[in-house]
């Protein structure tokens, strides 16, 4: 039996309804097939002195995946320890762990689209539209596609100024007293932790200073945006509970109730600590993109893992073909 359409997902929701979506890579990847994914980073990613040998890993893993080698790395200093391997191999292998997350943040930032304009007013229509849907948006992604698409103005695409959508940031600074149906769960390009305020870099059109521009300043500078690039869901966890925008962001989650979409996720358990948030959220019904041939290998374990780690008495998971969502056609 053939998925349903998004829309015939919609047509079916009761009269009134509004959903939230928790949107994955699927999202920008459905604007560039190739820029978000793992073996494009890889190929243009520097790990400095240890480029070669990282590299090799990941050929000896024949994989592109920086997660799955951050989790060997990870297994093979604790392997390591417990057999006793000398004491500068281990910190070794804690150094490559370090430079795998700053050289994946490097890379995104390097490969990410300059300008905004780089999409088109029919790209921003279709995609304002999708979101326009939605009464809460959460996004695991670090890219600003999603935040290019809430903040275009122009009257050529339409008049729904922001979407009625607000991050929590006044100008530049965040707070958690604000408003805020817009979550970054995992951090973005555009966040920092200065260490005593959230900030989030703007475009300044005096000065014609596009955000990925200020954020390849700040990595010239030695200064990383605010990601959540951890291997593991505890790791990942861990994190956000330390940073109270993270956390502002992962406990709304657990706020949300009726329907909720998901989008662009592959369903891997590193998210786990997602997934246990809708669990406990009063959400009642989940409905989850799947890209391509539902029936293949990796689509099997998306669905079985979706109905393992969300479906509880209350709340029912459906699944619809991700490629009907007209995002950005």
């Amino acid at each position: 039996m053939p998925l349903s359409t998004y829309q015939e997902t919609i047509d079916a929701l009761p009269e009134g309804t509004t959903p939230s979506i928790l949107l994955g890579n699927g999202f920008s990847q459905s604007w560039d097939t190739e820029i978000f994914r793992y073996d494009y980073l890889l190929d243009r990613a520097n790990f400095g002195e240890r480029d070669a040998e990282i590299k090799d890993i990941f050929r000896r893993f024949e994989t592109s995946d920086f997660e799955q080698i951050m989790k060997n790395l990870i297994a093979a200093e604790v392997v390591g320890d417990a057999y006793g391997i000398d004491a500068d191999t281990l910190e070794q292998i804690r150094d490559d762990q370090e430079k795998l997350k700053e050289s994946l943040i490097d890379v995104i930032s390097r490969c990410h689209p300059l300008r905004p304009s780089e999409i088109t007013n029919e790209q921003f229509r279709a995609v304002r539209s999708f979101l326009r849907g939605f009464q809460n948006i959460f996004t695991l992604n670090y890219d600003i596609l999603l935040y290019w698409a809430i903040n275009k103005t122009n009257r050529e695409i339409d008049d729904y100024r922001y979407l009625n959508k607000t991050d929590g940031f006044d100008s530049n600074y965040w707070s958690h007293d604000r408003r805020q149906n817009l979550f970054f769960v995992h951090g973005g390009l555009h966040l920092y932790d200065t260490g005593t305020d959230i900030k989030k870099h703007v475009y300044y059109r005096d000065e014609r200073i596009g955000i990925v521009d200020q954020v390849q300043e700040n990595l010239d500078a030695g200064k990383f945006p605010l990601f959540v690039s951890e291997p593991s869901h505890e790791k990942k966890l861990h994190k956000i509970e330390h940073n109270p925008y993270l956390n502002r962001c992962y406990q709304a989650l657990k706020s949300i109730d009726g329907t909720l979409y998901i989008h662009g996720h592959s369903m891997d358990d590193n998210d786990m600590h997602i997934f246990q948030q809708i669990k406990g959220s009063g959400v009642s019904k989940v409905y989850v993109g799947i890209f391509g041939d539902p029936n293949n290998d990796h689509n099997t374990r998306a669905r079985a893992n979706a109905l393992a780690f969300l479906q509880r008495l209350g709340l029912e998971v459906e699944f619809y073909d991700a490629a009907t969502a007209p995002i950005w056609a």
